[in-house]
């Protein structure tokens, strides 16, 4: 599968809207994962693989490549990975999302 491209159709938009590329990118399994388990430090080959409840090799190598073309992760210089500028950039506006869904959950599960 090829990684989607803003302006170009992806699953949910024919016309590939910027918003509708990354989401595409996000919903692919454990992205979100790996980008949450680079959220302080950079890490080798395997510890990210043990922090992600030991996925396959095959599936993490397809992931950091995914998550490097898209410009999200790169190589860090002391040696295995880390997030981008971008990458950063991302989490920080994910955070928001993830303060909603604890209040949500909170309350939820509450009743």
């Amino acid at each position: 599968m090829s990684l989607p491209k803003p302006g170009t159709p992806v699953r949910g938009s024919r016309t590939g809207r910027p918003v509708m590329a990354l989401l595409d990118i996000l919903g692919r399994r454990w992205m979100l994962r790996v980008i949450w388990e680079l959220r302080d430090t950079a890490l080798t080959f395997r510890e990210l693989q043990g922090r992600c409840d030991e996925m396959s090799p095959t599936v993490l190598n397809q992931r950091l490549r995914e998550l490097r073309d898209a410009e999200i992760v790169m190589l860090a210089d002391e040696g295995g990975y880390s997030l981008s500028k971008s990458g950063v950039q991302l989490l920080e506006a994910l955070m928001p999302l993830q303060k909603w869904s604890d209040k949500w959950g909170k309350n939820l599960y509450q009743k």
